[in-house]
């Protein structure tokens, strides 16, 4: 039997994790010591003299090194939560972050009154959206595209984990490539940051995510061009674009849509403050455009 404790892997772990710089050493040495011994949190408060067998202690303590590598916690244990389901993960797909928590709450607010909407994933990734979408509207029926069959089986596996699968078509296709049907609702979280950016970012993202998840091109709108180019080919009367995105993109982004006849509906902030959602549709609202919050000057 081991020596070692609960309270003294966990002391261990938090030393090493600081030293290496991750920003959660706490929280990070609880979630991977539950992954790698399956007790509870309740159990390490209960019992931190608890002594843990060396297979365990073993296990733990490579999980650890490989977050000391910067290795995302979600990314060792394979899932991530998002809107309170679990979400498995893969190479391919980007990792939900709480912050796209944002979207679902406007799509969901878009779509309350509707028994049945029919609604466009692109670039779904893990299928975190649209999976969450089709869970809370049981009428709803939804179309998911990727350019990554990676990714699509990850959709696939977390849409069957949800019971959603008989309500969702995965399609392998760029934007609205092979699309024909048209949406009450179109949602996306589309790459948006500059190429030269993602070189600098935390390692936990520049060396985790996928790239093509995360290069919006030059200038991080290329995908919003490509999307509001077919979005209103696609969308059904008094239909909605939902999209993320990065801080301080509002206005760029808003233009965009503008210049394809699709105006600013509202814009959503996540828990941190920032604009994060932007909706828009073929309404005009007057004084929204112009949000100084969005750093918005109309052009015409």
């Amino acid at each position: 039997m081991s020596a070692e404790t609960v309270a003294s892997l966990l002391a261990w772990s938090r030393r090493r994790l600081t030293e290496s710089g991750v920003d959660n050493p706490v929280l990070d040495s609880r979630l991977l010591f539950q992954h790698a011994t399956a007790l509870s949190h309740e159990a390490l408060i209960v019992a931190p003299e608890r002594p843990v067998g060396e297979t365990e202690a073993a296990r733990f303590r490579l999980l650890v090194e490989r977050r000391c590598l910067r290795e995302p916690v979600s990314r060792i244990l394979g899932y991530r939560e998002f809107y309170g389901r679990d979400f498995r993960l893969g190479p391919a797909t980007l990792d939900p972050r709480p912050d796209t928590e944002t979207l679902v709450e406007a799509a969901l607010a878009l779509l309350a009154d509707h028994k049945a909407p029919a609604i466009l994933d692109l670039g779904t990734g893990t299928g975190a959206i649209v999976v969450t979408l089709l869970a809370e509207l049981p009428g709803a029926f939804a179309t998911a595209t990727d350019i990554s069959d990676e990714a699509l089986a990850i959709a696939a596996i977390n849409a069957k984990s949800h019971g959603v699968q008989g309500r969702l078509t995965l399609l392998n296709a760029t934007w609205y490539s092979w699309l024909s049907d048209c949406f009450d609702l179109i949602i996306s979280n589309p790459p948006y940051l500059d190429t030269g950016r993602i070189a600098a970012l935390e390692p936990e993202v520049a060396d985790w995510d996928p790239a093509l998840a995360l290069d919006g091109g030059p200038d991080g709108l290329s995908a919003y061009r490509a999307i509001a180019l077919g979005a209103k080919a696609h969308l059904l009367a008094a239909g909605h674009v939902v999209v993320e995105i990065g801080q301080g993109q509002g206005g760029a982004v808003t233009e965009i849509f503008t210049d394809h006849g699709l105006h600013l509906q509202s814009w959503h902030r996540d828990l941190g403050g920032h604009v994060r959602a932007l909706v828009f549709g073929e309404a005009k609202k007057l004084g929204v455009g112009n949000a100084p919050d969005l750093g918005y000057i109309p052009t015409r």
